[in-house]
């Protein structure tokens, strides 16, 4: 069951959707390249695709890290790329006070998996009529999202993703729980597997998140094998240069490949 977004029905597809794009939005250009880049994959390969891009970075381990270019600016760029290229587009709130102007640039409002149960922000994002993409909580069972869903339902919302981004495995890892997509597929909503977030390795000495990058067509196989409605992977040109989260991202010459391999093996998995 997947939500159907403006321009694309993701039921009738007969593949997993996509959410890929870099981790923030650093200018117009790199922006349009990143988004045309995918999407020539992905409607050759007919996945539904939403373009992601975080229009302000939050959560950061130190103040001198990059946050953004400026959320006006930034989110223009989101808007530009979802009426150049027709598709829809995705990035975070981290504020009840943001929901109701970011909706007026994007498609779909995501929530941080840090902020997936404050209520205020859960209640504001319903509120716009948006679809609302939560990450699960690193700290979170995957049965817990069941209060996280009712609190956007309840609030007059049925257009619901849950996104599972790894459970905090010590201090500095992250593990994914395959159990947890179809535990959360049975609260009847579409769940995403965040590959490359799943592979960060947080708390880093250096205040720079690390990551594992070399096993996210392993993440991603398993995930489709489990049977996730649709795949988050964040991806750059040059992912050593990218102002956030360069170390656990795909390099963007690499996805089309990816993308084959995940494409043939979700049509196997829905045959058996």
């Amino acid at each position: 069951m997947v939500p159907k977004i403006e321009k694309l029905n993701y039921t009738q597809s007969g593949n997993f959707f996509l959410m890929a794009g870099p981790c923030a939005i650093e200018d117009e250009r790199m922006a349009l390249e990143i988004a045309e880049k995918i999407m020539t994959i992905t409607d050759r390969l007919k996945i539904p695709y939403i373009f992601k891009g975080s229009y302000r970075k939050a959560n950061r381990s130190r103040l001198d890290s990059f946050t953004g270019i400026g959320d006006e600016k930034a989110l223009a760029i989101l808007q530009k790329v979802g009426r150049t290229l027709q598709i829809p587009t995705v990035t975070d709130i981290h504020s009840a006070e943001e929901a109701a102007m970011t909706a007026n640039y994007v498609d779909v409002l995501q929530i941080p998996a840090f902020l997936c149960r404050q209520t205020d922000i859960l209640v504001a994002a319903a509120k716009t009529g948006k679809v609302v993409n939560i990450k699960k909580g690193q700290f979170l069972s995957a049965s817990a999202m069941q209060f996280a869903v009712n609190k956007v339902r309840e609030s007059g919302n049925q257009n619901i993703i849950l996104t599972e981004r790894g459970t905090t495995f010590g201090y500095q890892d992250l593990i994914v729980d395959y159990r947890g997509i179809p535990e959360m597929r049975k609260m009847e909503v579409p769940v995403v597997l965040d590959i490359t977030h799943s592979l960060q390795q947080p708390n880093q000495a250096s205040g720079v998140t690390g990551g594992q990058p070399e096993l996210i067509e392993t993440i991603a196989r398993a995930g489709i094998a489990v049977g996730v409605d649709g795949i988050f992977i964040e991806t750059h040109p040059n992912p050593a240069e990218a102002k956030s989260d360069g170390a656990n991202m795909l390099k963007l010459d690499l996805l089309e490949s990816l993308l084959e391999k995940l494409s043939e093996l979700y049509k196997f998995v829905q045959k058996l």
